[in-house]
């Protein structure tokens, strides 16, 4: 490298070696995905086929469980920054699912598609943006990962940075 060149690898994300914040990230996101999974498992009715049976979604008791353990392994291959881009890209689809099937109704103020609507106390943008808050932070995250990579401490394979200038 030129003495007067400067290395952005360790300072730009998306670069070969990775920002510590993209790591942040993605430890951020992986919790929250690996927790949700978790809960899916461990309290169906409350978070996983009961909870899809309540709001529409078709055959819940292949759905609850199926969802579960995408939610589970994609959260753990983030957590340690495995295959991280595919992961994020597949929770990507799951959360934007999501979103169309629990939030959109509530910006409509009715179900559609077959999806109902929860009892709040408003409907609307406002009332939806508050509800989708987590997703919707979780959606931007996921966006942010497949665009910049995992960062540090991942086990994922990632190209040498470049020593030219």
């Amino acid at each position: 490298m030129h003495p007067t060149a400067v290395n952005t690898s360790r300072t730009v994300p998306g670069t070969p070696a990775g920002a510590n914040a993209n790591a942040l990230i993605r430890i951020i996101v992986a919790v929250v995905f690996l927790n949700e999974g978790i809960l899916k498992f461990l309290d169906p009715a409350t978070y996983g086929a009961g909870r899809f049976a309540s709001i529409g979604i078709p055959y819940p008791e292949v759905t609850g469980p199926f969802v579960a353990g995408v939610e589970t392994l994609g959260g753990l291959l983030l957590l340690v920054g495995l295959l991280a881009r595919p992961a994020a890209l597949v929770l990507l689809v799951n959360i934007t699912v999501a979103i169309f099937t629990t939030k959109v109704p509530i910006l409509l103020g009715h179900g559609y598609l077959g999806f109902a609507l929860m009892k709040l106390k408003s409907y609307g943008l406002l009332s939806m943006i508050h509800e989708a808050r987590t997703d919707l932070a979780m959606w931007f995250g996921l966006v942010f990962l497949l665009w910049a990579g995992p960062g540090c401490w991942a086990l994922g394979l990632r190209a040498r940075p470049s020593d030219a200038p």
